[in-house]
This record gives C-alpha cells, structure tokens and sequence, in this order.
C-alpha cells in the first residue's frame, strides 16, 4: 500500500488522504493564530498557503517519506490532520478550534499509531510536544503514550524559540 492510499477506520473516525475538495476545509482548519503558533504554517492560512501545502504534503507522500490524513467524524468534511513522519518516526496531530472537545485526536492518533505499528513496521513511535501544551499532552495520555526522559529538542520557528519534549508510544508486543 502506497502511503497516497491508506484510509483508516475505527472509534468514529476516517482517516483519509486530503483531496482538492478540501482545499477550503483545510484553510477552515489551519486559519487561525493558535495553529499558526504551534505549527510550522503560514498566518495568515489562505488559499494560496493550502495549495501549497497539499503540494507539499502530495510530494513528501510520493516519496514515501511521510503519510498526511484527513480526520473526519460521521461525514467526509476535514476537521483536522494526522501526519506520520516514517523517517523520525513520529506522529503530529491536529484538530481545528471549531471541532475540539469531541476526542477527534486522540482517536485518530491511536489509529495512526496502529498503523505504524502494525503496518509501517515500527515498534515505537514519537510524539514532539511543547511543555506549556496541555491540551496535546492530554491527547497523548489518552493514545498511551508516555513521556520519555529524553532532553527536550529546541525548534526555531517564525522568530519563535521553544521546547519540544518526546512522548513514546511502543508496539505492546515489542515493550519490556
């Protein structure tokens, strides 16, 4: 399975490829100062910074290097974004303001950690999480990750220095 092609299922959610119908939905999703704080996307999020990223996002797949999905609930409408990054073997998530408070992340990161698993082979799999970010660390609880006592890893973004800690998510059937 090409990493373009993976759809998932389960715990209410579908994790699917993004698509140009979702060109809008993702400037829904990413346009707003708290995603332009935490991630490394453009403020304003606009049309133009959505096709750029979809075109981003299409080559790293291609590559093989990275698997980016749609989380949607009930409908196919885009309420957030889980990434599998295969080289670093970390996951990054993301749900849209508008669509918190239903668990939408912590269901789609469990998802994806099974995925990478259980299909892509890895045994265990990292989160990168700020310190002050409780709402994150929270979803990461909730997908069993544990933070791990590794020193944290300093990002430079848009003038912005901050910590990244590792959270850790091992297959059960490889843990000790």
């Amino acid at each position: 399975m090409r990493p373009v092609d993976v759809r998932l299922e389960g715990d209410g959610v579908t994790l699917r490829p993004w698509a140009e119908r979702d060109l809008p939905q993702l400037v829904a999703v990413f346009d707003h100062p708290e995603m332009a704080h935490r991630l490394p996307v453009p403020a304003p999020f606009d049309r133009v910074a959505a096709e750029t990223y979809l075109d981003r996002a299409r080559r790293a797949e291609e590559a093989g290097d990275r698997i980016y999905l749609a989380i949607t609930s009930g409908d196919d409408l885009a309420r957030g974004e889980v990434m599998l990054n295969l080289a670093a073997r970390t996951i990054g998530y993301a749900v849209g303001p508008a669509y918190r408070g239903q668990h939408l992340a912590s269901r789609a990161l469990r998802l994806l950690t099974a995925y990478a698993h259980v299909v892509a082979g890895l045994p265990t799999v990292y989160l990168e999480i700020e310190a002050d970010n409780a709402g994150s660390m929270a979803v990461a609880r909730a997908a069993g990750y544990r933070q791990t006592p590794d020193e944290s890893v300093f990002v430079e973004d848009k003038g912005r220095r901050y910590a990244l800690r590792r959270w850790a998510h091992t297959e059960p059937s490889t843990a000790t």
